[in-house]
């Protein structure tokens, strides 16, 4: 079925718990971001925007939700 015909749509974004491959902090952050996500500990850019879905320079590690 077409995404279109759907009957109750789903988004296409979520939060997704990834590791900084610096640190190894863990953190969560959403998969659309708007600006740069930065490691809380370290300063590294884990996720960029590209638009839509973001660029993770990091591993993922679970999709939440």
């Amino acid at each position: 079925m077409s995404r279109r015909k759907e009957l109750i749509p789903q988004p296409r974004s979520a939060f997704i718990r990834v590791k900084c491959p610096s640190c190894g902090d863990e953190q969560v952050v959403f998969s659309h971001p708007a600006t740069l996500v930065k490691c809380h500990i370290c300063g590294e850019v884990l996720v960029e925007p590209t638009g839509g879905k973001g660029k993770f320079n990091c591993e993922i590690m679970e999709v939440l939700g």
